[in-house]
């Protein structure tokens, strides 16, 4: 059995109702409820969520909400991993516990049916405890610099001032869209972003980040050039 998780709590402050504000005309959340969907790699699509107006929106999305998520799970400073663990539990008492259980994030519109499908066979026909989605960062992170208290700029790593940016070694980061484990794995509380997981590496025009308004605003627009392009 495989159970997809969507978290969605009701308490964002940097863009007030965040989890159900409209997205290219949807709900942000139904696009990950549909790729769920869609993709045919579940027996159940869950939102968990502490705000009956979300859950009503993604049950017209066509997900379940079987339970209110408890206020102790729904801070600003509960993870990921208590709040699938939670979800699991609850569904395994009155059904058959999960093989494998993927958190979709509910701020996802970029994700597609085919890479949740391929995320899932990657993991079984691994040994790894999970699979996520990955993509490269824009600019070689050997390079990055700060401003000092004073006001000044200095590299984080100055050695590689002189290193041309092919030679430095590329790195990833988290593209924050789904995150397949095997269910012991998560109810184990096992780290994420460990030797315990694989990558599935994504374009970065297909990857945003949306914490803030500004965040927003530029996914609305890369949303809205990649369906332009696909015309």
């Amino acid at each position: 059995m495989k159970l997809a998780v969507i978290p969605a709590r009701g308490g964002s402050k940097r863009i007030p109702r965040k989890n159900i504000k409209d997205f290219c005309g949807k709900p942000i959340i139904a696009w990950s409820i549909e790729a769920a969907l869609e993709s045919g790699c579940f027996d159940k699509v869950i939102v968990s969520t502490d705000d009956e107006e979300i859950a009503q929106v993604a049950r017209d999305w066509g997900a379940e909400v079987p339970f209110v998520r408890p206020a102790e799970l729904s801070d600003d400073y509960t993870g990921t991993t208590e709040v699938i663990k939670h979800a699991v539990e609850f569904h395994s008492k009155s059904s058959a516990r999960p093989d494998f259980t993927c958190c979709i994030y509910a701020t996802a519109p970029f994700i597609r049916p085919d890479d949740i499908k391929s995320g899932l066979e990657i993991l079984m026909r691994s040994t790894a405890s999970f699979c996520f989605s990955v993509t490269s960062y824009a600019f070689p992170i050997q390079r990055a610099v700060r401003i000092t208290a004073t006001g000044q700029v200095e590299m984080f790593d100055p050695d590689n001032f002189e290193t041309r940016s092919q030679d430095l070694e590329e790195a990833l980061h988290d593209a924050g869209q789904f995150y397949w484990g095997r269910t012991e794995a998560w109810l184990t509380e096992l780290p994420v972003f460990s030797a315990n997981a694989l990558p599935f590496k994504l374009p970065r025009h297909r990857v945003q980040d949306i914490d803030t308004p500004d965040d927003w605003y530029r996914a609305e627009l890369m949303f809205k050039a990649s369906e332009a392009s696909l015309k």
